[in-house]
């Protein structure tokens, strides 16, 4: 399996630290919400989730997907070429479906009981910033790469599209999950074609209806299709996490690592109540 990938490595990865590198500055000087935890503690603690997860990203679970298009345009095996379009329509066309079909797995993985235990450890981050992007479990990136990798042969994308919708997919992934307060003028209109920090701020709430929306990763499209897209709960109103995980002494890693593995706990406060909100009009109209 190919592993070396020199346009990748050496123009989108480092394009993506220059984007990571603006963000941090930026959601320092324009803060969305406000922090609840010692940000030079949490940086330390994600960080060190991450230093597991990133390798398998870049050593398994990318050349897993690149290996899969390789397969499919070898045989010319599904929907591309059997619909046998032109190269750019061809390219378009499966930027958008590899995109859908990141929303339906965002989607499984909080509808399922065994994927949500890895997934879990993302989202019981009691912040969120640019380094709740990279704060995934390892075994949620495993996990991703027959499903992934199965979508890609299924729809028989070019194998350079992989990669490169790859830097495009986590380039949004770190700016939604960045707390940068843009010019809520500006996020109004953005957000009706792209995930944007309050949209996906909205997604990380305690609040269990607000969590279970807002699965788009690149296009907001997909969550106005199937009527998942929630935007209209103002930011200062949102408590970031999971609600039965408030204990700051679970931040650690240890335990960041052992979590999918223990008794999943109820959605539920420590005090045993369950967060909830009064329903607004307009759920598809952005509030600050």
């Amino acid at each position: 399996m190919k592993i070396l990938f020199p346009k990748f490595d050496k123009i989108g990865m480092p394009l993506l630290g220059v984007a990571a590198s603006v963000l941090f500055v930026l959601e320092a000087k324009r803060q969305l919400r406000r922090r609840t935890r010692p940000k030079t503690k949490r940086l330390i603690q994600n960080a060190s989730v991450a230093v597991t997860a990133l390798p398998a990203l870049r050593l398994l679970l990318v050349p897993g997907m690149y290996a899969a298009a390789r397969w499919a345009n070898r045989h010319q095996f599904g929907l591309m070429p059997w619909l046998k379009l032109p190269t750019a329509v061809r390219y378009g066309l499966g930027f958008l479906l590899l995109d859908y079909g990141n929303y339906f797995w965002h989607m499984l993985m909080h509808r399922s009981g065994l994927l949500w235990r890895f997934h879990n450890v993302h989202h019981s981050d009691m912040d969120l910033d640019l380094s709740s992007a990279w704060r995934f479990h390892v075994g949620e990136n495993f996990a991703s790469v027959p499903y992934r990798g199965g979508v890609i042969a299924l729809l028989g994308v070019p194998a350079p599209l992989v990669l490169f919708y790859e830097v495009i997919f986590e380039g949004c992934t770190a700016f939604h999950h960045s707390n940068l307060r843009l010019p809520y003028a500006v996020e109004k209109q953005l957000c009706k074609v792209m995930v944007t920090p309050r949209m996906h701020g909205i997604h990380h709430s305690i609040v269990r209806q607000e969590t279970n929306s807002n699965y788009s990763v690149i296009f907001s499209w997909w969550d106005r299709l199937h009527q998942t897209l929630r935007l209209n709960v103002p930011q200062d109103e949102i408590t970031i996490g999971v609600p039965a995980y408030r204990n700051p002494s679970e931040q650690k890693p240890a335990h960041l690592f052992r979590m999918p593995f223990e008794k999943p706990r109820a959605w539920v406060l420590p005090d045993g109540t369950v967060p909830e909100r009064e329903e607004r009009p307009s759920p598809t109209i952005l509030l600050p």
